[in-house]
């Protein structure tokens, strides 16, 4: 679990199935000492890591990644350049107890993260 020690993020404003909040990154997190000495960067797993345990925040239970259909790391999120970015999630309820859910994580004009996958509760 990331929340708390590596990010935090605010209550999220929802409408209709989409979600949006902002997270705040921990730039001095021990992560970064490895991943890069001297230009953190945000690993790519970790930024899915965000999208799940925000996703179990918003439907109050614990999710298993099934299926990661589409990913894209399409700019290098920085801590020390943007502390925060915006996490926008839309989920919809699939067969049984799935969940198909596309996210985006970017600041003002940057995307940083791009996802299109399932989840199981």
């Amino acid at each position: 679990m990331l929340q708390e020690s590596f990010f935090q993020f605010t209550t999220p404003q929802t409408e209709g199935n989409t979600s949006k909040t902002t997270i705040t990154l921990n730039a001095a997190h021990q992560i970064f000492e490895g991943h890069f000495p001297g230009q953190p960067v945000v690993p790519g797993v970790c930024m899915m890591q965000m999208v799940k345990e925000v996703l179990e925040h918003l439907i109050g239970t614990k999710t298993k990644l099934v299926k990661a259909g589409d990913m894209k790391f399409l700019a290098i999120l920085n801590p020390q350049v943007n502390s925060t970015a915006d996490l926008q999630i839309t989920y919809t309820a699939a067969d049984g107890d799935t969940l198909k859910v596309d996210a985006m994580i970017q600041h003002e004009a940057s995307t940083f993260f791009k996802f299109k996958g399932v989840f199981k509760r």
